[in-house]
C-alpha cells in the first residue's frame, strides 16, 4: 500500500494533500513509534491516574454517605435524648407540683390543728374565766344579799354556813328560772 502511494505520488505532480513517498514513510514510522510509546508508557499511566481518581471519587462518595448515615444516627440519638430530657423534666415538674400540693395540704392541716388548739384553749380559758367570774359574782351577790337581808331584818347574818346555803339556794333558783325562760 505504501508502495502504491509512493508510485501514485511519483506519477502525479506533487499534490499538496499527499506528501512525497519518503516523507510519508518517515512520518508513518515516527507515528508508529509515538503511538507505540503512548500505548506502552503513557496510556497505562493515564489509565492508572484515571482509575485512582475514580476510586478517590467513589471513596469520597462512600465516605460522604457514611458520614451522612452517621450524622443521621447522631441526629436520631440527639432527638431521643432530647425527648427523654423533656419527659424527665415533665416528670420532675409533676413531682414538684405533687410535693407542693402535699406540702400545702400538710400546712393547711397543721394550721387547722393549731387553730383548733387555739380555739380549744380559748374556750377553756373562757370557761375558766366564766367559772371564776361566776364564783366571784356568787360571793359578791351573796355578800350584798346578806348585807341587804341583814338591813331588812335588822340583824346581822354572820353565820357563814347558813349564809352560803341561802345564797346557793337563791342563785340556783335564779339559774333555774333563767334556763326555763330560754
Amino acid at each position: 500500500m505504501i508502495a502504491n502511494l509512493v508510485q501514485l505520488a511519483a506519477e502525479e505532480e506533487q499534490s499538496p494533500l499527499v506528501p512525497p513517498g519518503p516523507e510519508l514513510l518517515v512520518g508513518t514510522i515516527a507515528f508508529a513509534i509515538v503511538f507505540f510509546f503512548f500505548w506502552k508508557k503513557l496510556l497505562p499511566n493515564i489509565n492508572k491516574v484515571l482509575e485512582e481518581r475514580r476510586e478517590a471519587i467513589e471513596g469520597g462518595i462512600e465516605k460522604a454517605e457514611a458520614a451522612q448515615v452517621e450524622a443521621q444516627s447522631v441526629l436520631e440519638q440527639y432527638k431521643a435524648q432530647l425527648a427523654e430530657a423533656r419527659h424527665e423534666a415533665a416528670r420532675l415538674r409533676q413531682e414538684a407540683q405533687e410535693q407542693g400540693a402535699t406540702l400545702i395540704a400538710e400546712m393547711r392541716a397543721e394550721g387547722q390543728r393549731q387553730r383548733e388548739e387555739i380555739v380549744a384553749a380559748g374556750h377553756a380559758q373562757i370557761e375558766a374565766d366564766r367559772k371564776a367570774a361566776s364564783s366571784a359574782l356568787r360571793q359578791d351577790v351573796g355578800k350584798l344579799a346578806t348585807d341587804l337581808a341583814g338591813k331588812l331584818v335588822g340583824e346581822s347574818l354572820e353565820d357563814h354556813a347558813r349564809q352560803s346555803r341561802v345564797i346557793d339556794r337563791f342563785l340556783d333558783e335564779l339559774e333555774e328560772k333563767a334556763e326555763a325562760g330560754r
